[in-house]
Parts: C-alpha cells; sequence; structure tokens
C-alpha cells in the first residue's frame, strides 16, 4: 500500500466483491501468475521426489528432494527477502522466474545425476524468498482499503486448491513421464513471468541507494520492526499460534491413517485428512471474506483463533478418519476466516519501506514453527497415542490463543499504528538505524509491520513461491 493514500481503517460497509478486485489489471496478473506458478511448483514436487527415487531406490534421498524447499527459509529467507527491497518489485519478480525457469530445465535433462538435482533444486528454491517478498510487497499497492484483504484472501484460497489439484497432477504426469512435469513445471515460471512483467506496473523501489546501509543491518530492522512493536507482536504471535497447531493433522496424517484407518484403507484415509484442512482452508477464505463486512471480520478474528484449535480438542475421543478429516476442515475454516484480517491489518500498519523484510521475519517464522510442531508432536507420538498427542497439544493451543486475545491491541491502538504507517516519511527506511527500530517501532503509536502470506503461508513451504 502506498505511503500517500488515504486512510483504508476497517469501515462499517459492506465487504468488497470479487468482482471488483478482479477489476484491477494488475492484480488479474499477480493472481494468474501466483496461480500458475504454485501449480507448476507442485506438479514438480511430485515428480522431483519420484524421478530421485527411481534413480536411487532410496527413500531417504527422495524426502531430501521434497524437503529441499524448506531449506531457504531456514538458512537465510529473512536475509534474501531483504534483497527484495533494495530493487524494484516487478524486476525482481521476472528475474526469479526466469531464473528458476531455466533451472528447471537443466533439471530435466535426461540422465543427470542425482546430486546434481538436488543442488540445483536447492538453487531453484533460493529465488523463492525474494520473489515472494516482492510480490507480498507488490499486493498492497496495486490493492487497498477491504479489497486488499479480499484479494489476500483469495490468493491464499488458490493456493490451497493448487496445492490439492497439484499434486494431483503431478503423480498423475510424473507416472507417465517425470520430466515432462518439470518441463511443465518451466513453462508456468515463464508465463508467470510474461504476465509479470506485461501486466504490473513498473515502479521505483521502495529503498533508495541513499537509505541503504548493511545488509544484515537492514534484515535485524525487519526482526526489530516485527517483535519491537506491539500491534505487530500481537499480529505475529496470533499467526504463529494458528500456525503451530493447525498443521499438525496433516504432519501425523500418514502414521495416524495407519494405526485408525478402521474401515477405510489406510492410503484413502491418509488422504483425506491432508485434502481435509485446505479444503476447509479454501471454504474459510471465501466465505468469510465475502459473507461479512470489514468490522464483522475484525470482530470475528479473535473468536476464530481460538476456535481454530479448539476444533481439533475433539480428537482425544480417537474418532474415524472422516471425523478426523472434518475437525481438520473446521480448523482450516476458521485460520482462513482469521488470516487475511490478521494480514491486512499487518500491511496497513507498515511503511513501504519495511514490507519486504517484515514479509521474510513472518514467513520464515512460519515454515520454522511448521517444522517444529510436527518435530515435537511426533516424538511425542513415539510414546503416547496420536489423538491423544493433538488433543492434548490443541487444548494447550486453546490456552494460547486465549492469552492472545486477551492481549490482543485495542481499536485505537490499531488504528493509531496504521496512522503512524502512512505519515509523510514513515517509509523511509533509514529512519531506522543501526539496532533501532527509528520513531516507527517505538510504542505506543505502532509504526511498521509486514506482509507475509501473499502466497499459502502454511504447509511445505512450497507457499513461498
Amino acid at each position: 500500500m502506498e505511503a500517500t493514500v488515504p486512510d483504508e481503517r476497517p469501515s462499517p460497509e459492506g465487504p468488497a466483491t470479487f468482482r471488483e478486485v478482479f477489476a484491477n489489471r494488475e492484480y488479474g496478473a499477480v493472481f494468474t501468475a501466483s496461480a500458475l506458478s504454485w501449480i507448476g511448483d507442485y506438479i514438480a514436487k511430485a515428480a522431483v521426489t519420484l524421478l530421485v527415487y527411481e534413480e536411487t531406490r532410496s527413500v531417504a534421498l527422495s524426502a531430501a528432494a521434497f524437503a529441499v524447499s524448506y531449506l531457504p527459509w531456514l538458512v537465510g529467507g529473512p536475509l534474501l527477502a531483504t534483497l527484495a527491497e533494495r530493487h524494484r518489485y516487478r524486476q525482481v519478480m521476472v528475474i526469479c522466474d526466469l531464473v528458476r525457469m531455466l533451472l528447471m530445465v537443466c533439471i530435466a535433462i535426461p540422465g543427470m545425476p542425482v546430486a546434481m538435482i538436488l543442488a540445483l533444486l536447492f538453487a531453484t528454491t533460493l529465488a523463492n524468498p525474494p520473489s515472494q517478498a516482492a510480490k507480498s510487497a507488490l499486493i498492497p499497492l496495486i490493492l487497498t482499503g477491504d479489497r486488499l484483504v479480499v484479494g489476500l484472501s483469495m490468493i491464499s484460497s488458490v493456493g490451497q486448491a493448487a496445492q490439492v489439484v497439484g499434486y494431483l497432477a503431478g503423480a498423475a504426469i510424473a507416472a507417465f513421464d517425470p520430466t515432462a512435469a518439470l518441463l511443465v513445471n518451466a513453462a508456468t515460471f515463464a508465463l508467470s513471468a510474461a504476465l509479470v512483467r506485461f501486466g504490473v506496473t513498473d515502479r521505483p523501489t521502495a529503498m533508495t541507494a541513499a537509505h541503504r546501509s548493511h545488509l544484515l543491518r537492514e534484515t535485524a530492522q525487519g526482526f526489530q520492526i516485527v517483535f519491537g512493536t506491539p500491534v505487530l507482536r500481537a499480529i505475529a504471535v496470533l499467526v504463529f499460534a494458528a500456525m503451530l497447531f493447525s498443521v499438525v493433522p496433516e504432519g501425523l496424517a500418514a502414521a495416524w491413517a495407519s494405526e485408525h484407518a478402521g474401515q477405510l484403507d489406510a492410503g484413502a484415509a491418509q488422504a483425506i485428512i491432508m485434502a481435509a484442512n485446505p479444503v476447509g482452508f479454501i471454504l474459510g477464505g471465501l466465505i468469510v471474506s465475502r459473507a461479512f463486512g470489514p468490522d464483522r471480520r475484525l470482530s470475528l478474528m479473535r473468536p476464530l483463533a481460538v476456535l481454530s484449535p479448539l476444533a481439533l480438542v475433539p480428537a482425544l475421543l480417537d474418532p474415524p478418519p472422516l471425523v478426523v478429516a472434518l475437525l481438520a476442515a473446521a480448523c482450516g475454516f476458521a485460520v482462513a476466516g482469521m488470516l487475511p484480517v490478521a494480514n491486512g491489518l499487518f500491511v496497513r500498519a507498515l511503511p513501504d519501506g519495511f514490507r519486504a523484510r517484515a514479509f521474510g521475519v513472518m514467513a520464515t517464522g512460519v515454515q520454522v514453527i511448521q517444522g517444529l510442531a510436527v518435530l515435537v508432536t511426533g516424538l511425542l507420538a513415539e510414546r503416547f497415542s496420536i489423538p491423544v498427542v493433538v488433543g492434548v497439544w490443541s487444548a494447550v493451543g486453546v490456552l494460547l490463543m486465549t492469552l492472545a486475545a486477551l492481549h490482543w491491541p485495542s481499536r485505537s491502538t490499531i488504528d493509531a499504528a496504521i496512522e503512524a504507517a502512512q505519515q509523510p516519511g514513515a517509509s523511509t527506511p533509514r529512519q531506522a538505524g543501526p539496532g533501532v527500530p527509528g520513531r516507527h517501532g517505538e510504542e505506543p503509536a505502532g509504526g511498521p509491520a509486514g506482509r507475509w502470506a501473499v502466497a499459502p503461508a502454511r504447509r511445505d513451504g512450497s507457499g513461498t513461491r
């Protein structure tokens, strides 16, 4: 969102319509580019894991090929995202797409050694953080007000749909020819680059050369902004907590289905459990963003945040897989109803020059928290039954979310943070000196925040595309 736009606090008017959002040509280009590239990415994931397994017959190497998408965010997500702040957003997105296209073509070369495939795949995913950071910072410049919230909800929903479609299509194409699936992904990168290049207006950089300091210092400012400002810290806690609990059914789905499939085939039970959360997320994003106005969505955010882990507490009763899937879908619905509102508040409280860095902080946090949640619950499930682990883990989540909701900042504090971010000069990063966020990171007006979820912002890191 531009630093000079008028006040865009939620109003009592009805929600923005899908037609209004898609009437924006630039948003349509970014939306279509995102959908195409995400589908291609999931297709490629299915193909690469199969390709590596066929070459090595090693489950570990095949899993490594799938997990490599986590690494850029874990080893340098905020740093790579900060690079996007230094350059034109459209330029960053186009160059990253073209680089990934070329690397995917290289991976598809017949006879490529497995070690080289993994190295090229890692190089490909290194472009994800700057590309997604640029996209996340660009969207608020394209859409404003309630259109921004609805637009973010649409992109989040299409990201979940892309996961389902991409994996199904990827498995089918890869079974026929893994190389063809990789070339399909390369083609989606090319189309994405073309859509962004010719469909999005070129804008100047948010951070000019005169405002630059050291890359590490600029990255540190992203952390200081997110966690040093009360409003932004509250949003971060809410989002991180939601990710900490909503991902668990998917992470434990394979073992859960094997041990508690009942009358269902174990494979079918696993698929139902894993697909339920994305389906619930799609429905929640579309229904809540369209059925309720801005004020009502804001008032629903805290109850939905508490509902997200609460929906999984009945897992304690060891229900059959179909009921587990319904619980996971309810959790996904609640998260999707809450997340776009949190995203919208987050981005409106952030001056333009800090968005990409704050996005890097949030996206990395989401990936790390989801990975830790699955790891810890998996270890606990080695000693206790999965229903007990999920039920108790979720009950703890209810307590955590309740505390977060009780300490949620007041409406006046949120409004003050938004106003501070829109003040003249608020987008000047040099005001944040070494180790100090600057006047925009101070209390109580709250200043900069960031955007992290133009992509699905959850799951296995593929939303970083």
